[in-house]
């Protein structure tokens, strides 16, 4: 897009990139004259001000000139880092001459600004460089092969690099090495190219094309790269850029052929090697990548040839190029739009001639339309593909789950070759762990849920409480596991009954002393004080009249006992005058005790006495009103001023069960802005929802919606720590708030789990299952794939019979069967079909096939059929043809046990079960068997019989949980792989591998493995989250060159076809 210009016919040359504001210097062009055919020439400098939106560029000062010039720079000489120096104007005019100019005596409008000049070169000077390491050497060339190296310092007596060329030719180009600051390159309209080498005062090295139709107009060393220059060509029958590297430079290394005629200019950016500009007499201005040739950029330029273009030092996106008709432009190669700039003219055009009509009507001029275009807008597009100064050199960012993305685009040192291939760029994501602590006690509070451990849970936080308040929590909640609870919470509020038992004997004790004696006559007064009629009223049975003169005497006792006796309508009524005449400090509360009224004793109670009204909900209260009371007490808590009251009432909430407005109080009571204290009240819901699970059978998945947010908040905070599973573990499944199923959405997608809803739902942490350190296991919304078509099982304990297995002659019940051994662990056993002979194996895990027809054998005439065996898959023995026609199904994978192998009798192992090869369970002689007719059939004229032998049934042992990781991450690896093959004969693979291994879970829950084949196979399960195999199968090999083969050949074989079958589905 076009920013700037200048009417000029000039060379050019741009402030150096120290010095600011940005100048670009234009001097009257050799051999071009303008329409005015005017002879004279001029130095100016024009100030380049992004900020005016106009196409002038300002004139900071014009000094007239009597030569003109061939070739423009501006050289930063003893300029400093701020710029105060304007640096030094070197032109090389028409007469061999080489001026030096102070472009701040220029500005400044002073007279003598011509620092030096000598004309000690012949003919017209058309070459000028500057070196960037030695700014005070400047190279220049001319004709008769002539190069000179001038000193700034001392201008007088210039160096040359070496001898002349031969034959004489005139120098074109001459350029500094941007790498080495003792290498000159100079080139001639001939074609070639001639390095010299200023240490040694020679040439080192000449290139020429071999076509002999290179001309070059145009070089430029690479800024990166030492050994490598373009070369541009003039000539319209090759109109190239050639790209040489002097380590192979018998040819190009590349040749951009983008134009379609000669080209006239060119320059390299400094700020970025991937730019090159071009110029030609196509009238295109081409920015070009010179490592692939492809064009980035085409510059919106008129008709008119260029025959100078550069780059902006200080600007790196700005450039420069003078053309043929007088001009020069400023464009920019980030594009914009031309709208502006277009109205800009016309208005211009508008003004020059005035808004009153030409024709003398005196009458002001409508403003000038601009005719609709079919396009509203005119925007120029920027380069394809960012420039280097605007990529940023480092970046890093977090994403999702703790994790830190990081970039740094270092430069890379080229090496040395024909092709230069991109370099890649590598992108780094490491975790980020903050809150160690709360990692920590997070998985120790899995860790006591999945073990059901919560007594040793809650006094372990009990011991490590550091303050009152916290050891009272931690104790009302351990008491919830307990038997007695309500008894326990009663000792922790103070109330002992053993001890007040010990204070009521002594009482007792003391009271017996004034007992009378048993067996002394006592006197039954009828006179006509109250002592009388109380005695007439109860000789009359006249228990009321009795009651209500004790209660006249006040005698409260004696009415409350007659009261007893003359049944529970008068004891009511004598009660309720009791309560209305007593005035003691503690007649509401045994008002309350008697009236079973526990709802007085909460409402109405002193709150600084709310230990002592507990203590009575715990002692009296129902279990259905047990809840509701403490639920009261503890709101009254919390609805009170004191602090101190406030969090006691998180007490009430506990006894209650009141998950809600535990979390609810406890919030209101801490700070929970922390993560920490965030820990502290997961760990007290989590705890206390186990309890009332226990106790009162409440729904698990039942969750508030003040809950519900701070356990989304709580998953939110183990996500950030790059704890996946854990969040979707905590986070609840039975709300549908928007945020909560946003958020188990991306954890499930951080895991790489099926998205939630469409597969298994997440699990909660409130049920028992296993959750591994930080990794991610099968929990929370793996999809479950079958690994099997479905199979049914054998009831443990019972023996499968053998497919087709028969009985003849006469039986021996009473022989002795032994059982073969059995490896530890899982049996993996299939029925063949029957009957199915062996034959060699085609591949690894090729199923047999058969070649040759079964024997029947001849049933005998005396058979009679055993005792059918039910069991989920046989048929009866006696149903032999249906057996014969239908192939028996597979013997499933069994979770538990493996079925003992029973022998026949004199030894023969019985072969009623065959095996595929390669899978384990086996021993290796029954992998074959070599008998005729049907697997299992008696061989010979043997007749016997196998006893159906007793079996016990034997308990595996769990994994360890510290090694539970490597089961859910083999198996989940498994299971994506088969999830993604499409090839049955790997799907066949990776089932085998499933058996396979276990043979390492059972040496897991036997701990037969060494340390070191441990710590290998977890770091195998490591490589496999991250989804890297090649460093997995690398782990896989440094583990089975070091350890013992009989340890791990048994398993180690098949977890290499896993790991390989992973990498190569890419899954």
């Amino acid at each position: 897009m076009k920013l700037k210009e200048v009417d000029r016919t000039a060379m050019q040359a741009w402030s150096p990139a120290q010095n600011h504001p940005i100048y670009l210097a234009t001097g009257t062009s050799a051999q071009q004259l303008d329409a005015t055919f005017s002879t004279s020439a001029s130095l100016e400098i024009f100030e380049l001000d992004l900020s005016d939106p106009s196409l002038d560029m300002k004139s900071c000062a014009t000094f007239s000139s009597s030569h003109r010039y061939h070739k423009l720079i501006w050289g930063p000489h003893k300029m400093d880092s701020k710029g105060n120096i304007s640096g030094v104007l070197i032109a090389g005019g028409e007469n061999g001459n080489i001026i030096l100019y102070d472009p701040s005596k220029i500005i400044t409008g002073d007279k003598e600004v011509v620092i030096a000049q000598n004309d000690k070169h012949t003919g017209p000077v058309r070459a000028l460089d500057v070196n960037i390491f030695q700014t005070n050497l400047v190279a220049s060339g001319a004709n008769e092969s002539e190069i000179y190296i001038w000193d700034l310092n001392n201008f007088a007596t210039p160096m040359t690099p070496g001898a002349k060329t031969q034959p004489p030719e005139d120098i074109s180009c001459i350029a500094w090495n941007r790498q080495v600051q003792h290498i000159l390159a100079s080139a001639s309209p001939s074609g070639r190219a001639t390095v010299w080498d200023l240490r040694k005062n020679e040439p080192i090295i000449k290139v020429s094309d071999h076509s002999n139709r290179m001309h070059c107009s145009g070089l430029a060393w690479h800024p990166d790269v030492a050994t490598q220059m373009v070369l541009a060509s003039e000539d319209d029958r090759l109109p190239v850029v050639q790209m040489w590297d002097l380590r192979f430079a018998s040819s190009p290394l590349r040749v951009l052929e983008n134009h379609a005629r000669g080209i006239l200019a060119i320059a390299w950016s400094m700020a970025d090697p991937e730019l090159l500009l071009s110029c030609g007499k196509d009238a295109k201005i081409l920015c070009s990548n010179p490592n692939t040739g492809e064009v980035l950029y085409e510059l919106p330029t008129s008709t008119q040839w260029c025959f100078d273009i550069q780059w902006c030092p200080r600007n790196p996106a700005v450039l420069s190029a003078a053309s043929f008709d007088g001009r020069i432009s400023v464009y920019s190669i980030m594009g914009g739009s031309t709208d502006g700039l277009r109205q800009k003219q016309v208005d211009k055009l508008s003004s020059s001639f005035g808004n009153l009509d030409p024709f003398g009507t005196g009458q002001p001029l409508p403003p000038l339309q601009i005719p609709q275009q079919t396009t509203p807008h005119s925007i120029v597009l920027p380069l394809k593909k960012p420039p280097k100064w605007i990529r940023r050199p480092v970046g890093a960012s977090f994403s999702f789950g703790g994790k830190l993305v990081t970039f740094a685009n270092v430069r890379a040192q080229p090496q040395p070759g024909a092709e230069q291939q991109p370099q890649p760029q590598h992108v780094f994501i490491s975790q980020v762990v903050t809150e160690e602590e709360l990692l920590c006690r997070s998985e120790q509070l899995q860790q006591a849920v999945q073990s059901q451990g919560f007594v040793g849970y809650c006094q372990r936080k009990v011991d490590a409480a550091q303050t009152e308040f916290e050891r009272s929590v931690w104790s009302f909640l351990k008491v919830n596991f307990e038997d007695d609870s309500r008894g326990k919470y009663l000792e922790l509020l103070g109330y002992r009954k053993e001890d007040l038992g010990k204070k009521l004997i002594k009482e007792e004790k003391q009271e017996s002393e004034f007992l009378p004696a048993a067996g002394e006559t006592f006197n039954i007064s009828i006179s006509g004080d109250i002592d009388g009629l109380i005695t007439q009223a109860l000789l009359t049975g006249n228990f009321e009249s009795a009651v209500d003169l004790c209660l006249h005497d006040n005698r409260m006792a004696d009415a409350i006992i007659l009261a007893i006796a003359g049944g529970q309508e008068l004891l009511a009524r004598t009660q309720k005058k009791y309560f209305a005449k007593s005035q003691s400090k503690i007649t509401r509360l045994i008002t309350a005790v008697v009236m079973r009224n526990w709802k007085e004793i909460v409402e109405s109670c002193d709150l600084k006495n709310w230990r002592e009204a507990l203590a009575a909900v715990l002692t009296y209260a129902k279990p259905d009103e047990f809840s509701a009371l403490c639920d009261l007490l503890g709101t009254r808590l919390e609805s009170e001023g004191d602090s101190l009251l406030q969090t006691q009432a998180c007490l009430c909430y506990i006894c209650a069960g009141n998950v809600e407005k535990l979390v609810a109080c406890w919030t209101k009571a801490q700070d929970g802005s922390s993560p920490l204290s965030l820990q502290d009240l997961i760990e007290k819901v989590v705890i206390l929802r186990k309890a009332v699970q226990l106790t009162q059978a409440m729904d698990a998945n039942t969750v508030g919606v003040l809950l519900a947010e701070k356990m989304s908040q709580y998953a939110n905070l183990l996500a950030a720590q790059g704890s996946i599973a854990a969040a979707l573990a905590f986070l609840p499944e039975s709300t549908n708030q928007p945020n909560i199923v946003q958020l188990r959405d991306r954890l499930c997608r951080a895991q790489g789990d099926a998205v939630s809803g469409q597969q298994e739902s997440p699990r909660t942490p409130y049920e028992r299952h296993q959750v591994s350190k930080g990794r991610p296991g099968p929990v929370a919304g793996h999809a479950q794939m079958p690994r099997a078509p479905a199979q049914q099982y054998y009831p443990h304990g019972e023996n499968p019979p053998p497919p087709g297995f028969v009985m003849h002659g006469n039986v021996s019940p009473n022989v002795a069967a032994a059982q073969l051994p059995t490896s530890p662990g899982h049996m993996h056993t299939q029925v063949p079909p029957y009957p199915q002979p062996q034959r060699p194996q085609n591949g690894w895990n090729d199923p047999p096939a058969l070649n040759r027809g079964p024997k029947k054998k001849k049933m005998p005439e005396n058979f009679t059929p055993p005792v059918p065996i039910t069991s989920p898959i046989m048929n009866p023995l006696g149903d032999q043809s249906q057996m014969l026609q239908q192939p028996s199904a597979p013997v499933p994978l069994s979770s538990q046990a493996p079925f003992p192998q029973p022998h026949l009798a004199g030894g023969q192992p019985f072969r009623g079960i065959q095996q595929p090869l390669g899978q384990p369970g086996m021993p290796p002689s029954f992998s074959k068997p070599h008998i005729e007719g049907a697997p299992g059939a008696p061989i010979g004229n043997t007749v016997q019989h196998v006893q159906s032998l007793p079996t016990e049934k034997i308990t595996k042992k769990p994994i360890p949980d510290e090694h539970l990781i490597l089961k859910t991450t083999f198996e989940d690896l498994i299971q994506r792989c088969l999830s993604s093959a499409t090839d049955p004969q790997t799907k066949r693979k990776l089932d085998d591998a499933s058996k396979r291994l276990e043979f390492l879970y059972d040496k897991l829950r036997e701990q037969t493995l060494s340390p070191t084949i441990i710590n290998g196979l977890h770091n195998i399960a490591r490589s496999i989250e991250t989804r890297n195999y090649s460093e997995g199968l690398t782990i896989h090999t440094h583990i089975v060159s070091t350890s013992n083969f009989s340890e791990t050949s048994a398993f180690m074989p098949v977890l290499k076809v896993v790991l390989t079958q992973a990498n190569k589905l890419g899954v």
